[in-house]
């Protein structure tokens, strides 16, 4: 515990302590505000691709979100280069990345009731880009790992999921939880940038109010956007009405300009409701019903790329490819700056023997958003040509997530790699048993059965000659299993065992 306090100790006298340009407090500050810039301007495409993209159905809003978001920012005690932006997702949510790129989904401006409850929603999250709350939990990040790694201490609809490369730092700061501390933070001093704007800080208060009600009715779809990473609590409502005595009274509510501003979102929630519902039954593998809702949707709005996706993707789901394709080019004409369009229109094209354009779909993607499917499915392809160090790459590049293609081409990866290298998937050493007899443990890692392993054996004798030996195991050795060679194979090695390196040189997996 004294070394990791020395540590500390160190990583503050070498980075020095900031001020906190919002709070104050003098704090630790190991990212700096470039780092914070470059991380937001980094991380905001892909943060918003993962999220649904961009709403582009109706860019006024944005334009008018943005507007609302400025006035905030101008009264700020930060100028960082701040961005707002509405994304196409039904989940009530809002999120802010460092360096002020700022987000709120369309599922939560028909929650809210005006431009003063809008306000106090971007003003928390300016805050928490202007406090440094998430370049704070990035620096949590890299001091666990500089301690971790000093004291050998061993450290306990959206497509973030499929997430990979650098867009997973993205997923991870969209979807952190914020402190109780930093959370009262973002209310107190955004309450105050609201009234700095000429807004009425005591919408801050009433709609606190109607997330404590909504979450006490455990209402799904809030617990599952907003309270994840922004839990309400009747203590964060007595806090805000604490802020509130101590600012002027009045100010705008703004309800007629804001109701006007999205009536044209209202008018085609129906269309979003069927559009969930049919992604819902998608994913259960109802493909009759989710058509039908797709169509619905898209009765209600021809114009969203959102819709036609869906359609496409039952087609695909129940093998009509050509159908698939003409629907996702339908989508693609509607919103070309969406990952996902690309990504399915490139496996339905690979489906169809159109490689070429498989390829240009799945690498476009990428540019998007970089996903485990679009580099799994980029290795197959390139493994069907026999390019194996080119699907190397794509493979090991997906390995790295948990989805289902990630983990496919986790697999993939082994059976490519294994051939020649397998020393990095089967582990030997060797071991005296109770009769002072060595014995050799082989270690099989990959979840394959293997055999045929050769194992070259070297050690010196008592006149440091130098000899080499090989053992050779035919018998299966299935995924994920040990095991120890009879003594009797390895009992000449016995009297040099303090001299022994062993390594294999080749196995073969069994059925190749």
């Amino acid at each position: 515990m004294r070394q990791l306090f020395s540590i500390l100790a160190v990583i503050f006298l070498l980075t020095g302590c900031g001020i906190n340009p919002v709070t104050g407090e003098r704090e630790l500050s190991l990212v700096s505000e470039q780092k914070e810039i470059a991380i937001g301007n980094e991380q905001y495409l892909a943060s918003q691709q993962m999220q649904g993209g961009a709403y582009n159905l109706d860019r006024e809003l944005t334009r008018y979100v943005d507007t609302v978001g400025q006035r905030l920012a101008a009264v700020s005690d930060r100028h960082l280069p701040y961005e707002f932006v509405v994304l196409n997702n039904s989940v009530p949510n809002a999120w802010a990345l460092p360096g002020g790129k700022i987000a709120v989904n369309r599922g939560l401006l028909v929650e809210l009731q005006n431009e003063a409850e809008l306000a106090a929603v971007l003003g928390h999250e300016i805050i928490h880009a202007a406090a440094r709350h998430g370049a704070k939990g990035i620096e949590r990040g890299i001091l666990l790992q500089s301690v971790v790694h000093a004291t050998g201490i061993a450290a306990g609809s959206d497509y973030s999921q499929l997430a990979v490369g650098g867009a997973s730092l993205a997923a991870g700061l969209i979807s952190q939880k914020y402190s109780r501390d930093a959370e009262r933070e973002s209310d107190f001093y955004g309450m105050q940038y609201m009234s700095r704007a000429g807004y009425d800080p005591e919408a801050a208060v009433t709609l606190q109010e109607t997330f404590v009600r909504l979450a006490d009715n455990n209402n799904q779809n809030w617990l599952n956007g907003l309270f994840a990473s922004h839990p309400p609590s009747m203590e964060r409502v007595l806090a805000n009405k604490q802020t509130l005595k101590q600012l002027p009274r009045g100010g705008e509510l703004g309800q007629e300009r804001y109701q006007a501003k999205i009536a044209p979102l209202r008018k085609t929630q129906d269309a979003y409701e069927a559009y969930d519902k049919g992604r819902k039954a998608l994913q259960e593998g109802n493909y009759e019903l989710a058509n039908s809702l797709a169509a619905k949707a898209l009765s209600f709005e021809s114009r969203e790329a959102l819709f036609y996706g869906l359609k496409a993707d039952t087609q695909y789901a129940t093998k009509n490819y050509t159908n698939a394709l003409s629907l996702y080019n339908n989508a693609i004409d509607r919103n070309s700056q969406f990952f996902q369009f690309y990504v399915q229109r490139g496996l339905t094209r690979k489906e169809l023997g159109n490689l070429t354009g498989a390829e240009q779909d799945l690498q476009y993607s990428l540019r998007l958003l970089p996903t485990a499917t679009a580099y799994n499915s980029l290795g197959e392809i390139s493994l069907a040509k026999g390019q194996r160090q080119e699907a190397k790459k794509y493979f090991k590049a997906a390995a790295p997530s948990t989805s289902l293609a990630g983990k496919q081409a986790a697999a993939s990866l082994i059976k490519l790699d294994f051939p020649d290298n397998p020393q990095a998937y089967i582990k030997v050493s060797h071991t005296l048993d109770q009769g002072n007899i060595l014995r050799v443990k082989i270690e099989n890692s990959t979840p394959f059965p293997v055999q045929d392993i050769r194992i070259d054996v070297i050690f010196t004798d008592e006149r440091q000659k130098p000899h080499q030996t090989q053992l050779l195991v035919n018998e299966v050795l299935q995924g994920g299993q040990a095991l120890l060679l009879p003594a009797a194979t390895t009992s000449p090695l016995t009297q040099y065992r303090k001299n022994i390196r062993m390594q294999v040189v080749s196995a073969r997996m069994v059925g190749n």
